[in-house]
C-alpha cells in the first residue's frame, strides 16, 4: 500500500474516533485534537505521494518551497504528480473519498446529537454529489486549468483555509455539544465552512462547463 493511502485510511479511521469519542462525551478535546490530526493528514498525502514516487529525493522543505510557489520546485514537483496519475490514477479518487468520509462523519455526528439541523446535512450530501459526479468525468480537481476555479479550490490557500475553517467549525460544536458553550458562535462557524463548501462547489462546476 502507498504510504498516501495509509494517510488517507488513517485519517478516516481517527475521525470515526473521535466522533465516537464526542457522542459519549470521553475526553472531548482529546478528540478535538484527534480531528486535528486528521485534517492535518489531508495535506500530508500528497507530500506522502511525491516523496515515494520522487523515491525520496522530494523533501518537505522542497515540497513547502513548491507550495509556496518557488517556481523551480513547483515545476518539479507538478512533473512528479502527472506521474503519480499515470501510476496510481486512483490514489486522487481514494483522497476524495477520504475527504468525503471524514466530513459525512463529522456533520452526521452533530446532526445526530441535535446541534445541527438535519437540512444542514442534506444540502452538504447535495452538493458534493452532483459536483463530484461532474468532476469525476472531467478529471480531478488536481487539474483545474481556469484562473477563478483555481485560486478558490486548488490553491494551497483554499485547500488549507477550508481545513481550517472545518477543524474551527466542529471543534466548536464539539464544546457546544459537550460543554454548552454558546451555540451561536457555532452557528457562525457552521455558515462560513458551508458558504466555503459552496462558493467551492461552483468553482468546480465553473471549471467543468468553462
Amino acid at each position: 500500500m502507498r504510504s498516501a493511502d495509509a494517510a488517507t485510511l488513517t485519517r478516516v479511521a481517527l475521525v470515526i474516533i473521535a466522533a465516537y469519542m464526542i457522542i459519549a462525551k470521553f475526553q472531548v478535546f482529546l478528540a478535538i485534537s484527534i480531528i486535528a490530526v486528521a485534517l492535518i493528514l489531508d495535506g500530508l498525502d500528497g507530500f506522502l505521494a511525491v516523496k515515494e514516487q520522487s523515491k525520496g529525493k522530494v523533501g518537505i522543505a522542497m515540497y513547502a518551497r513548491a507550495a509556496m510557489g518557488d517556481i523551480k520546485q513547483k515545476a518539479s514537483v507538478k512533473a512528479l504528480k502527472g506521474r503519480i496519475s499515470s501510476s496510481a490514477p486512483y490514489g486522487a479518487r481514494m483522497d476524495i473519498a477520504g475527504d468525503r468520509i471524514v466530513e459525512y462523519t463529522l456533520w452526521a455526528t452533530f446532526v445526530y446529537l441535535h446541534v445541527l439541523p438535519l437540512w444542514i446535512l442534506i444540502i452538504v450530501f447535495v452538493r458534493h454529489s452532483f459536483v463530484d459526479a461532474v468532476m469525476g468525468s472531467r478529471g480531478t480537481s488536481s487539474k483545474m486549468k481556469t484562473g477563478f476555479a483555481a485560486k478558490i479550490y486548488s490553491s494551497n490557500i483554499g485547500r488549507g483555509g477550508i481545513n481550517v475553517v472545518k477543524f474551527l467549525a466542529f471543534a466548536y460544536l464539539a464544546l457546544v455539544y459537550a460543554y454548552a458553550y454558546p451555540a451561536i458562535i457555532g452557528y457562525a462557524l457552521v455558515a462560513v465552512l458551508l458558504a466555503y463548501i459552496l462558493l467551492r462547489g461552483a468553482a468546480e462546476l465553473y471549471e467543468a462547463f468553462a
